[in-house]
């Protein structure tokens, strides 16, 4: 019976077959090409028998060298289907935020996290309560709190919670006069947003904001020209874009409040760490564009 050869022998092989190469074989292995050239003669030396031939300035298969190459790629073919099916068979990663915060700025980019960094899987659920990770089996938490007062010691910064008002272009036409005839949009979760907007923009208004479950009702009851919505730039990009909602005169308000991703106290998995870094580098990010 042969004596199985040595891992890095086989996979060294194989993609001297792949590259028809000793130095493209190099440079995907990451070794020099003396170190690829002794694999594979410590290989032909175990198997006893000639799988490449030398010439002065080309290098071919022998005949059983391309037989045993294409078996070994059926191989290493199995050996990657069985690690994606392995890494689709992993537990998901469960976040949860706030409604529109996850269906308009997390959902978004998740493909381009999947994309970075396949076989990693993020379950999203929404709330505005307290939640408790360990008893209602959630890995992380995203929610608001002051930017100076983390939720909690384990809690990593996103971006600051930054508003504006929008509307559909025929209602900010008649903004500075008809203003005060429209309709005010919110969120119950953000009661404070407009007050804290008109008075920072010396605006006077008497009529009370009607609010709504979420952001998304209030943006989706903008786009419906039931009045005037206010929210982060973020949540209206696409709309913007489309001419669908403009921006109305006024400052952009910086709240006070961040975004924070809640963590486990302790040691966290490396899934889990991958996911909250590449988190903070995306909001850092926009924050860097929006500055």
């Amino acid at each position: 019976m042969r004596q199985t050869p040595p891992l890095e022998s086989l996979w060294a092989f194989h993609v001297v077959a792949e590259t028809g190469s000793l130095t493209a074989a190099a440079a995907v292995l990451g070794v020099t090409q003396p170190a690829v050239s002794k694999r594979l003669r410590d290989l032909e030396a175990l198997l006893g028998c000639a799988l490449v031939r030398r010439g002065a300035n080309a290098l071919g298969l022998t005949e059983r060298g391309r037989r045993f190459a294409a078996e070994l790629g059926d191989g290493f073919a199995q050996i990657q289907a069985a690690t994606e099916r392995l890494g689709s068979d992993a537990v998901p990663l469960r976040i949860r935020a706030y409604t529109t915060w996850a269906l308009r700025w997390l959902i978004p980019r998740l493909a381009g996290f999947r994309q970075s960094h396949p076989g990693f899987d993020v379950e999203v659920s929404t709330s505005t309560a307290a939640v408790d990770l360990a008893r209602e089996g959630v890995d992380a938490a995203v929610s608001t709190a002051p930017c100076d007062a983390p939720p909690s010691p384990s809690s990593r910064r996103l971006q600051p919670v930054a508003v504006a008002p929008f509307a559909t272009p025929s209602l900010a036409r008649s903004w500075r006069s008809e203003r005060r005839e429209q309709q005010l949009l919110g969120s119950k979760v953000r009661q404070s947003d407009w007050p804290m907007w008109l008075r920072e923009n010396r605006i006077r208004w008497e009529a009370k904001p009607l609010l709504f479950e979420s952001t998304t009702l209030a943006i989706q009851a903008a786009l419906e020209e039931l009045g005037v919505v206010i929210c982060a730039p973020g949540y209206v990009r696409a709309e913007l874009a489309a001419g669908q909602l403009v921006a109305l005169p006024g400052r952009v308000l910086r709240t006070g409040d961040c975004y924070w991703l809640t963590l486990p106290g302790g040691r966290i998995d490396a899934a889990l760490q991958t996911f909250a870094d590449w988190l903070v580098e995306q909001a850092a990010a926009e924050e860097a564009l929006t500055a």
